[in-house]
């Protein structure tokens, strides 16, 4: 049985991935400023990865804005580095995003950048998994481009994935010898960027109007038709968005429980 350390372990990917190397029988430990860890200041970093073999970094900045997230990121990532270090970690895992390298202009995805050459550059052996946009998060790409009650996007490709997808494929990366390089995951369904979310908002009983706009930035980025697109050997997930929406839907959920007495 392994000690993991799941850096961000009480979100939406890491309890979904603490849950899947614990039924594999490996202790898995959270690790978030819930459970008393914070890598901005390094409190409670050297206890969590004492006798750790791996650590596995899905957190996520607070902020998006461009100088916030770069601090974030790279704080953070040289914070767990040298942690891990002390720690005799022996291999370093860390989730990022389809299409990365790709989006120069956007702030969030240069600090992404940064993280992963800080752990590259690390000396500990590392894993990199780029997943593509997740389903649970079609309502807040949808709230970041709407403007006066109107949802612009771009028709963009893209290949969203469920997260207890992404969680399954980083519980299998986790497992593994370290890759020293990147492993990408997607969806099984291809769509325009503009149409998930349409669809999505459809579903959700959402009547806000999604417009089609080729110039629409998405997190500061004017995106290409295949910007967003994973490689032709990344691995396939299974749940497409219309067999994962029925079970995560909040407006049907809500209407399926009992009224307050």
């Amino acid at each position: 049985m392994s000690k993991i350390v799941v850096i961000g372990g009480t979100g939406l990917i890491g309890s979904k991935l603490v849950a899947t190397l614990s039924a594999h029988g490996h202790e898995a430990v959270p690790a978030s400023p819930a459970t008393g860890v914070d890598t901005l200041t390094g409190e409670g970093l050297a206890a969590v990865l004492d006798g750790a073999e791996v650590v596995v970094d899905v957190s996520n900045s607070p902020s998006f804005d461009d100088q916030a997230v770069l601090d974030f990121f790279t704080t953070s990532t040289t914070n767990l580095i040298a942690a891990a270090k002390a720690a005799g970690v022996g291999h370093y895992v860390a989730l990022s995003v389809v299409g990365t390298e790709r989006l120069p202009e956007s702030g969030y995805f240069r600090a992404k950048v940064a993280q992963e050459r800080l752990i590259s550059g690390s000396g500990i052996p590392f894993s990199l998994v780029h997943a593509t946009q997740f389903f649970e998060f079609v309502k807040s790409i949808a709230d970041a481009a709407t403007h006066d009650g109107v949802v612009r996007l771009s028709p963009a490709r893209v290949q969203p994935i469920a997260a207890h997808d992404v969680a399954a494929a980083l519980a299998r990366v986790t497992v593994s010898a370290p890759l020293e390089g990147t492993h990408e995951v997607a969806g099984p369904q291809t769509f325009g960027l503009d149409e998930f979310v349409r669809t999505g908002l459809r579903l959700r009983g959402d009547d806000r109007p999604v417009v089609t706009d080729p110039a629409a930035r998405y997190f500061g980025e004017v995106l290409g038709e295949q910007t967003l697109l994973p490689a032709a050997d990344a691995e396939i997930a299974h749940t497409s968005y219309t067999d994962w929406f029925p079970s995560n839907n909040p407006t049907a959920a809500a209407a399926s429980r009992p009224a307050a007495s």
